[in-house]
């Protein structure tokens, strides 16, 4: 009886060479599965590395090129000289005409989309219901899909025929009308990031407001914008850094005359219309003028990077984690 039992359990035992087989299964698939998630992290890297790559790139570009622009222009002269003109017998090479065109422009534009913004993330964050907030969204954001150049026609054809029935002194290029289309253009931008930001508040503090008595305007203005502040501030970073780099719609509506005013009434040229008027392929390579264009594209890049280094500034300084 004992024999017989002893016979039995030997008999399902499975063989010792069917285990290891299924171990080395294991191991091949154990082993396929981790070269798989190693190239997908390889892949993930070298496809984040693709922006660090074009920025170092761009940053190479710019240096090389205005390196060899200041060493026949001096510094002192790019940065204080009154007038900007680099194709002339006579070259001067005042970068700050460009700068006034650049601000006065952003300036205008800035009037406009962030205060439109701000409401319009206001209402759609704490006013709008549902399904007005599904609709009035997308379609906001559409805006930002229009091309440029749409906008600059829009400017030189429709909105500066209406300014001039106010203002008839108004000459036909100018920065007013420029500016004005620039902001609408760029309310998309500061009006949805400002209201993911207000909408990340989270409900307790609305209701805690409620519960002392505020009304929603109350609770709005003097809650759920303080606490979303820093993302609030993020928005009109992205905004005014849309508006320094703004192009189509300057060179074709703002006149890209190089005058040195921060009056919105008259014509000027910004930095990028100005890389637009002479990046045409006329210049000779290595020329003066041609290098013109990377030592304005320096400072460009170097008035956008102080823009975004105050934009995280912000987010450090008064960023709130619930």
């Amino acid at each position: 009886m004992s024999m017989s039992t002893t016979t039995t359990e030997v008999a399902v035992q499975p063989p010792a060479s069917s285990a290891a087989l299924k171990l080395a299964e294991f191991a091949r698939l154990k082993a396929r599965r981790r070269r798989r998630e190693r190239a997908i992290e390889m892949a993930l890297l070298l496809a984040a590395c693709v922006s660090v790559f074009t920025t170092a790139g761009i940053v190479y570009i710019l240096v090389k090129e205005s390196v060899m622009f200041f060493s026949t222009v001096p510094l002192w002269d790019f940065l204080t000289d009154t007038q900007w003109t680099p194709l002339f017998s006579d070259a001067h090479f005042g970068i700050i005409v460009l700068l006034s065109g650049t601000v006065s422009s952003s300036l205008v534009a800035l009037s406009i989309a962030i205060p439109l913004g701000t409401i319009i993330a206001i209402y759609l964050s704490e006013f709008a219901g549902h399904k007005t907030r599904e609709v009035m969204k997308p379609t906001l954001e559409l805006l930002s899909g229009v091309p440029t150049i749409i906008y600059g026609y829009f400017a030189l054809l429709f909105v500066t025929p209406l300014i001039q029935k106010i203002y008839p002194e108004l000459p036909g290029f100018n920065i007013l009308s420029a500016g004005i289309v620039m902001g609408i253009m760029i309310i998309p931008y500061v009006s949805s990031l400002s209201e993911d930001a207000m909408r990340a508040v989270p409900m307790s503090l609305r209701e805690g407001s409620y519960a002392m008595g505020a009304t929603r305007f109350q609770t709005a203005t003097r809650v759920v914008v303080p606490a979303a502040l820093s993302g609030i501030a993020a928005a009109y970073i992205l905004g005014i850094s849309r508006a320094v780099g703004e192009t189509m719609i300057l060179a074709v509506a703002a006149g890209m005359q190089p005058n040195l005013t921060l009056n919105p009434m008259e014509p000027a040229a910004t930095i990028t219309a100005y890389i637009v008027q002479v990046a045409l392929g006329d210049l000779p390579h290595g020329s003066i003028g041609y290098q013109t264009i990377f030592a304005a594209g320096l400072m460009l890049m170097l008035l956008t990077l102080l823009f975004n280094l105050l934009g995280y500034w912000l987010r450090r300084r008064y960023r709130e984690v619930y």
